[in-house]
């Protein structure tokens, strides 16, 4: 595995063995329902390994042990709350594995997410191998985040040459330590505003984009372009120009439906109405981030939908 961690994160791997020792596991929720929860009152404080790296609770002297006290002071992890503490470091489980990203709430800039979404391009992506009609000897995941994609994209195929990308440091830090944590070394993790760094072409690429507008354009969340499906269409551009003959693209987004049409939809059928390739755009639930729906940018909107493209190229 290329590249080195921020020495802040150095901590991350042996934290994320202790969990694992512990038979940690926590399923991430929506940002909504983790404020719900958070905000009743039994649950002001973490009382367990779940309130302080799932729910992102502060916590007092005595509920995390002192190796996994230091371990968090030690790569800067370790935030002071008043007469309390708070991990800047959240863990997700997913399948067998844990996954480390940014403690909720996450606000900064360059912050980390893994939620939901998560878990379903999880199930899309074991679908997707499941049904494989080909080998898979180089892919690609586009804007990594927590590197899950990636991760178990490498451990299904141990014998491709994995790369994952992303334009955010922080993310390429945490899927370094994740997938070291994991023991999927050959995972090369890189840098790149989508493609531009990687050259050739690719038997499978995947991507979890952004698909909303954010007022702030948070990395994590700001799609860009037509109600959040810029960056989802530059990736499908971009997948025309680099996938090899019979080589896929997953792509996992949000669209947006404005009087009973997709948004996402009609820009692809302008996009791939070219001979040569073959798609498919399946709705896998109908309704996420129901909030959005208050702001400014969404006032027409009447739903924002989950979605999976499936592009291949004809051999």
């Amino acid at each position: 595995m290329n590249g080195f961690l921020d020495p802040r994160l150095q901590a991350l791997v042996p934290l994320g063995q202790a969990l694992r020792q512990r038979n940690y596991r926590f399923t991430t929720v929506t940002p909504a329902t983790h404020a719900r929860v958070n905000a009743r009152p039994e649950n002001q404080r973490a009382a367990d390994l779940p309130g302080v790296f799932g729910w992102s609770r502060t916590f007092v002297d005595g509920v995390l042990g002192e190796r996994m006290l230091a371990l968090l002071e030690a790569g800067g992890l370790l935030r002071r709350h008043r007469n309390h503490w708070r991990s800047a470091v959240r863990w997700s489980s997913l399948d067998d594995l844990l996954f480390a990203h940014s403690a909720y709430p996450t606000l900064e800039p360059d912050a980390v997410f893994f939620g939901p979404d998560t878990y379903r391009f999880a199930r899309a992506l074991h679908q997707l191998l499941a049904t494989s009609d080909g080998p898979v000897r180089r892919a690609v995941d586009i804007g990594c985040g927590a590197g899950p994609g990636a991760i178990l994209l490498a451990r299904a195929c141990p014998r491709a040459e994995v790369s994952a990308v992303d334009i955010n440091p922080r993310a390429l830090d945490f899927t370094r330590a994740n997938a070291q944590l994991a023991g999927v070394e050959q995972v090369q993790v890189r840098h790149s505003d989508l493609l531009a760094n990687l050259d050739g072409e690719f038997d499978l690429i995947l991507s979890n984009p952004p698909y909303l507008l954010d007022a702030s354009e948070r990395a994590y969340r700001h799609g860009g372009g037509e109600l959040g499906c810029g960056l989802s269409l530059r990736i499908v551009e971009q997948a025309l120009q680099r996938l090899g003959p019979g080589g896929r693209l997953l792509l996992y987004s949000g669209a947006a439906v404005v009087n009973g049409e997709s948004v996402l939809r009609r820009r692809l059928e302008e996009m791939l109405d070219v001979p040569g390739w073959r798609w498919e755009l399946q709705e896998i639930d109908p309704d996420v981030f129901g909030e959005e729906l208050e702001t400014p940018a969404y006032r027409h909107v009447e739903r924002i939908a989950a979605v999976t493209l499936v592009l291949q190229r004809r051999d």
